[in-house]
């Protein structure tokens, strides 16, 4: 099956998707196939699209990973390549999307463009960042009070005299209350 029979089974499956995007794109760097998720997305920010080059909907910078990827596409006809991209949102920011080209060519070998399915992974992107900022967080308070345990531990090892071993078991008392108060206030 070439590129394009499988450009045309996809686009049977998700030309309606309300997930998914799919896009095909000349040789000449310009749209020719948009679905319906992805018309109703990009259309009202950029008009029509069809016609127009496909980078009027990307980030600047990420040009660069588009031309990257599409020539790996192109080299290895039979594979799938991944790209996460950022798209104008109409607003002045970006949404992030999660893509998977692969190159389309004809019954002889022709090369005739790109086809490429994607979703948007904004909401993702951002919860990820969010729990990774709580992990570090977290672990940065909880990180205080085992650090204390450990201390006073090597404080009662060490010691001589029984009033140090008991200041130090009162701090170990108070390090271990805080920590579970950190514990109880993270559920």
């Amino acid at each position: 099956m070439n590129g394009m029979q499988h450009f045309e089974a996809i686009k049977s499956l998700i030309g309606n998707s309300s997930t998914y995007y799919l896009i095909a794109v000349g040789m000449d760097s310009n749209y020719t196939y948009l679905n319906k998720h992805y018309l109703e997305r990009f259309n009202p920010i950029h008009g029509d699209l069809v016609g127009k080059n496909y980078a009027i909907t990307i980030h600047q910078d990420d040009h660069h990973t588009c031309r990257v990827v599409a020539e790996k596409a192109f080299m290895h006809k039979e594979s799938v390549f991944p790209a996460t991209l950022r798209k104008h949102d109409g607003k002045g920011g970006f949404i992030i999307t999660r893509w998977e080209y692969k190159a389309m060519f004809d019954n002889s070998e022709v090369p005739l463009g790109m086809f490429c399915i994607g979703h948007d992974i904004t909401e993702l992107v951002q919860i990820s960042g969010e729990l990774h900022d709580i992990k570090n967080t977290q672990s940065h308070s909880i990180r205080r009070y085992v650090a204390n345990l450990l201390g006073l531990s090597k404080i009662i090892q060490e010691s001589t005299e029984l009033g140090d071993v008991q200041d130090a078991a009162k701090m170990i008392l108070q390090s271990a209350t805080d920590l579970d108060n950190v514990i109880k206030d993270s559920e």
